[in-house]
């Protein structure tokens, strides 16, 4: 528990030593259908809710046992605080028949458990975005709007600290597993031109424990016009229990700027055990966010308000384009 409660107190002394700097977006930022992790929080006062079910198969040639079943994946995601700083909850319970297949007949054994269970801070530490501002199509080039940025190299980086609980004789763990460990992340993003964004997560989870692993998830996602979105993810495993790599391919669509539906497919290439996942989810936001700069108002009337008086200045200026268009006699 002191190794948990020094982590934590880490985590705040970033917090409150980093100059504060905006993430809300005007729609729903998910981190699903993916277990990448996104370097950027929900926004303040924005309450997110993502989950999903899933089905499973998996066959371990070599010991001749086989696993079906079912499971849910979920998270809420709160933006506290600060723009940059989200606390969030996150887990997976499953429940599925674990038949061994060594001898004549085959023995089934029902198991249902929290496969991972975890409360957790993230913080933003560096945004290459903060003072870009929001950049302007050129309207004479199209090659120029397409054109490679360099800095875009420059990735967003957040880290991220937890606490992960499992229960003893826990099915999904390793047998001396039990009770809190520690979990830390890097977290990086890059947003190039076209809708791409790639992520990578370096994950060391269950600190403490005599089987920590080790984790690197790299995902590349790709936006398909302005509702759908495809993605691709590496994700691999290393620990003394259980090591593996796995691929996982889908898409999301954006219901409205706060829901997002989503579906995925994870597969590997070894049969120690193989695995095939399939699964399904949406991904919903409370839109709380309020600017500070807008005395109370909410984001949302802060962008009509500019749209209001980006109107009254257009009129303006046509109304003394209309005058000057005059002679002094009131001529052409």
């Amino acid at each position: 528990m002191n190794a948990i409660k020094t982590y934590f107190i880490l985590v705040l002394a970033i917090v409150f030593s980093i100059p504060a700097f905006g993430q809300y977006t005007e729609v729903i930022n998910s981190n699903r259908p993916g277990v990448s992790r996104s370097a950027f929080s929900v926004g303040t006062n924005v309450i997110q809710l993502e989950a999903g079910p899933y089905i499973l198969k998996e066959e371990h040639t070599p010991l001749q046992y086989e696993v079906s079943g079912f499971g849910v994946d979920f998270a809420a995601r709160y933006g506290l605080l600060f723009e940059q700083l989200e606390i969030n909850i996150e887990g997976t319970y499953q429940n599925d028949t674990f038949t061994d297949n060594r001898s004549t007949i085959s023995v089934d054994n029902k198991r249902s458990n929290f496969k991972n269970l975890t409360i957790g801070a993230k913080y933003l530490v560096y945004d290459p975005y903060k003072n870009s501002g929001e950049e302007k199509p050129n309207i004479y080039s199209y090659h120029a709007n397409r054109k490679f940025k360099w800095k875009s190299l420059i990735p967003a980086v957040s880290v991220y600290v937890g606490a992960n609980f499992d229960t003893k004789n826990n099915s999904y763990t390793a047998p001396d597993v039990e009770g809190f460990s520690q979990k830390v992340m890097i977290a990086s993003q890059n947003n190039f031109n076209g809708g791409w964004v790639f992520v990578i997560n370096l994950v060391k989870d269950r600190i403490g424990s005599d089987f920590s692993d080790f984790q690197y998830i790299i995902a590349l996602t790709k936006s398909v016009g302005q509702q759908w979105a495809v993605f691709g993810e590496a994700q691999g495993i290393k620990s003394d229990f259980y090591a593996d790599n796995l691929f996982r391919f889908g898409g999301a669509y954006l219901w409205s700027k706060n829901l997002q539906l989503d579906t995925a497919l994870t597969f590997n290439t070894k049969d120690t055990p193989s695995v095939f996942n399939v699964n399904f989810g949406a991904s919903y936001r409370f839109d709380l966010h309020k600017d500070k700069e807008d005395n109370g108002n909410s984001a949302k009337d802060e962008a009509k308000r500019k749209s209001r008086k980006k109107g009254k200045t257009k009129s303006k200026k046509s109304s003394k384009k209309k005058e000057e268009d005059f002679n002094d006699d009131g001529s052409l």
